[in-house]
């Protein structure tokens, strides 16, 4: 897995990368414009910036993803209960679940979840 820091404006970007990849980079900056409200010179220098940190590519003003949004997630969130709950998975889960209900069925499909990640069942 790439370990490349995707900020928070960033990943709203390579949201709209990995949806519309390959994608031209007029286009992009057309998107970016829309959805991020983004000047053509702020996108292009954001371009730049994750082509040298290698998280995208630009050929031929053809813009590609270089890595993953599942990575790009699975990083934040790993980074996140690191930071918060010194990477207690229990303490995250203990916390989250103080303030949501959860339903029957989403209990049993989070039991079935860990069960299938963990290849235990009871």
């Amino acid at each position: 897995m790439n370990n490349i820091k995707i900020f928070d404006a960033e990943f709203k970007f390579m949201c709209i990368i990995w949806d519309n990849e390959p994608i031209k980079s007029t286009e992009l900056v057309k998107k970016a414009n829309e959805e991020l409200g983004w000047k053509k010179s702020t996108t292009f220098t954001v371009i730049r910036r994750l082509c040298e940190r290698g998280a995208i590519s630009n050929k031929n003003t053809v813009i590609e993803a270089l890595i993953k949004r599942e990575n790009v997630i699975i990083a934040e969130t790993e980074e996140h209960i690191e930071k918060l709950y010194g990477g207690s998975l229990k303490l995250f889960f203990s916390t989250f679940l103080q303030k949501e209900k959860l339903t029957k069925d989403e209990i049993e499909e989070l039991i079935k979840i860990v069960q299938e990640k963990t290849g235990k069942e009871e």
